[in-house]
């Protein structure tokens, strides 16, 4: 198994909350939530009892009304049908795929008052209205959000830990690594670029060293995605899938905001914000909405009128830039990884970004301000953070960042929105393909280090 930060998450489940809850891990489909859960339960509990409610039967379905009082019962048949025992405060019942069968989600409150075992449960799509309806969402279920794996997990993935130390060590005391290991880190950084983070892909590309054999797994995976929007997204399919098509040449423009007057005559935003909603539930994009107003509440000033779609996953990404065919060959990912042909970097390394950043919990926001009278009041602030700022006795200042693709570059829209906003910034950070370095509050980051920030 592919090693995974969220699994020290479960671990302080289990710890601190010891049975009182129940763990719902949501997250794409592909993105190992099973896989997670099932070797938690094998590593750390006496047994474990997966229910894949994707294959069960009606008849077994029907067991969670008619025992639902009598949960002795219920455990002695779960016990046989699965050929498990079941040890009081040692056994992990896991509920996989649970949004297929959202009355078993129900069902936790009395499983987790009555206490003999641990819950946890996995699913896609669960706030998509036909998953949700007529059920009362147990109060006893905390969940978290399962990413691809981080730049840093991928490492990990290569038999690079020694590097993944490195980075982090020279990344808290701002000292560049030695050339040659820059070199390695960017190879490293940009074969993640075009593999990303999604398990069995990984796997592949582990077992195989194949572009091509992992080209062919996220086509897998974005064939399934299609197949789940015209099961759920009834009524907006269409919309859903156009928006997904369209997503690499949005994000190849300048702006990268996503233009909807792209996807139909006379469209608007309004007739298409619940499909966009529906990606982001299903977890197949990230959205980055404009904040009019950057200071620490970005939230209060976000207008859902302006955003940027980023999909979840960047090697996804690559393969719908990169497809013209049944499949993209190895020569044309070792030439990009080489940079022998050249492709819109800038596209992947801000998806790159927002992935890195979503994975650390972060809500994604950017800032644009247009003035067709003047370009020198034109500013686009890739992201905005808050973080504590030194100069200002470690209180919360907006962090705006800026990624670059090149060596060659201007700040010029760094430099206005530092000027413009005044007090409310504090540092700032360049992601390049160039060396850490640091001047006065401006830090320039390598990409292989946007993990960190």
């Amino acid at each position: 198994m592919l090693k995974r930060k969220a699994y020290e998450r479960l671990l302080n489940w289990k710890r601190n909350r010891n049975g009182q809850t129940a763990l719902l891990i949501e997250g794409a489909r592909r993105v190992g939530k099973s896989t997670l859960a099932e070797e938690f339960g094998k590593s750390e509990y006496r047994s474990v009892i997966t229910i894949d409610f994707s294959l069960v039967s009606k008849e077994f379905k029907e067991l969670f009304s008619d025992l639902r009082t009598d949960l002795d019962e219920f455990f002695r048949y779960l016990s046989a049908i699965y050929q498990t025992p079941l040890y009081p405060r040692d056994s992990l019942i896991i509920f996989d795929e649970i949004q297929s069968f959202p009355t078993a989600r129900e069902f936790i409150k009395r499983l987790v008052s009555d206490g003999r075992f641990d819950y946890i449960e996995t699913g896609s799509l669960l706030s998509i209205k036909q998953n949700i309806e007529d059920i009362l969402i147990p109060s006893e279920e905390e969940s978290f959000r399962l990413n691809p794996l981080d730049f840093e997990e991928f490492l990990w993935a290569l038999n690079e830990k020694n590097l993944s130390d490195l980075l982090n060590e020279h990344f808290l005391s701002m000292r560049p690594l030695p050339d040659v290991l820059h070199k390695r880190a960017m190879r490293r950084f940009r074969e993640y670029m075009l593999i990303g983070g999604m398990p069995h892909v990984v796997n592949e590309y582990l077992s195989t060293h194949s572009f091509e054999a992992a080209d062919f797994e996220k086509r897998q995976i974005l064939d399934l995605y299609r197949k789940d929007i015209g099961r759920f997204a009834k009524g907006y399919q269409d919309k859903v899938i156009s928006i997904i098509d369209e997503i690499p040449s949005q994000l190849s423009t300048h702006e990268k905001r996503f233009k909807v007057s792209s996807l139909a005559t006379n469209a608007r935003m309004r007739n298409y914000e619940e499909a966009f909603f529906w990606l982001s539930d299903a977890q197949i994009t990230n959205a980055c909405f404009a904040s009019t107003d950057p200071s620490i509440g970005l939230n209060l000033s976000r207008t859902k009128s302006s955003l940027k779609c980023y999909m979840a996953d960047t090697g996804l990404l690559t393969t719908l830039a990169l497809s013209t065919g049944m499949v993209t060959s190895e020569d044309i990912y070792r030439n990009v990884l080489l940079g022998k042909i050249a492709i819109n970097e800038g596209m992947l390394t801000e998806n790159i970004v927002a992935q890195s950043l979503v994975a650390k919990g972060e809500k994604l926001f950017f800032y644009s301000q247009t003035d067709t009278k003047n370009n020198k009041k034109r500013m686009e602030i890739d992201f905005l953070l808050v973080r504590p700022f030194q100069d200002a006795g470690n209180k919360p200042r907006v962090c705006p960042v800026e990624v670059k693709s090149t060596d060659r570059y201007t700040l010029a829209s760094l430099d206005r929105f530092s000027e413009t906003f005044g007090a409310k910034v504090g540092y700032e950070i360049v992601l390049h393909p160039k060396q850490i370095k640091q001047e006065g509050k401006r830090f320039y980051l390598p990409l292989y280090m946007a993990h960190l920030i």
